[in-house]
């Protein structure tokens, strides 16, 4: 059976753990040459579990083909850097999933500048100039797809007064996410005639990974109120191998959007 991203190239942000690790190790499967790209390459670099290295030696034992490359998607070098070394290390880029976000769970009364600034720089102007430097192969090959990993958050709360019940604290990563869902719709409609499809993908449960485990999201990694990883995984990958005639600019959640295709 014919893996479906064969001599592909795909990057990957924040891969070092949690779904970034999961779809990257996904797309290696399916014949992807896949670039990892996070802050974390070793142990003790970041207090979450998980790293860059762990990702690349999962899959390299499993036959697969990924380099890691250590970054901070903050920094625009960093990032033309890490187009760059897909180019020199694999050639041009068909995927571009950009998946790593900070996030402060936090009220606004409370909330300092300087991670509004870090988390807009991570969350929205990173994915912005990855775009920017993976559209111009695209566009000369005429084919390719932008995957932006969004939440539910980006619905917000909704209208009042019942509020009590509700959790506080996501107003920013709210505000990020569906900054990102709109740059997703409108970058589709910008690349549609070149053959290059832009969605966003989240999930329809949380996922539990060792971040939303930090922030207190799920009770534990098997948390039964969640949603296993590998559900984001398929459904990006559908993103990664679909027409771009005939899928582009969906805002996807992950089960619904496997159930549309009969796959879950």
């Amino acid at each position: 059976m014919p893996k479906q991203l064969e001599d592909k190239v795909a990057i990957v942000t924040g891969a070092s753990r949690g779904i970034g690790a999961e779809i990257a190790r996904l797309f290696a499967r399916e014949g992807a040459s896949v670039i990892v790209a996070a802050r974390t390459m070793e142990e003790g670099q970041h207090f979450l579990p998980g790293t860059l290295k762990a990702t690349v030696k999962e899959i390299t034992a499993a036959g697969g083909n990924a380099i890691a490359v250590q970054m901070d998607l903050a920094n625009e070098a960093d990032c033309k850097r890490l187009v760059e070394e897909a180019h020199k290390n694999f050639g041009s880029v068909d995927v571009l999933v950009n998946n790593a976000a900070v996030n402060w769970y936090i009220p606004i009364k409370d909330f300092k500048v300087s991670h509004w600034r870090a988390m807009l720089a991570v969350d929205l102007t990173a994915p912005f100039l990855l775009a920017q430097f993976v559209i111009p192969e695209m566009i000369e090959r005429k084919r390719g797809a932008i995957i932006n990993i969004s939440s539910g958050a980006s619905r917000g709360p909704g209208a009042g007064p019942d509020y009590k019940t509700k959790p506080r604290g996501g107003t920013v990563y709210g505000t990020v996410k569906a900054g990102i869902e709109r740059f997703t719709q409108g970058l589709a409609h910008e690349l549609f005639e070149y053959n290059i499809a832009v969605n966003s993908l989240a999930p329809n449960k949380v996922v539990p990974t060792p971040g939303t485990l930090h922030h207190k999201l799920v009770d534990s990694m098997d948390d039964p109120r969640g949603e296993p990883p590998e559900l984001m995984a398929r459904a990006a990958l559908l993103l990664a191998t679909a027409d771009p005639k005939k899928l582009t600019g969906r805002i996807a959640y992950s089960q619904d959007f496997l159930k549309e295709f009969g796959m879950l």
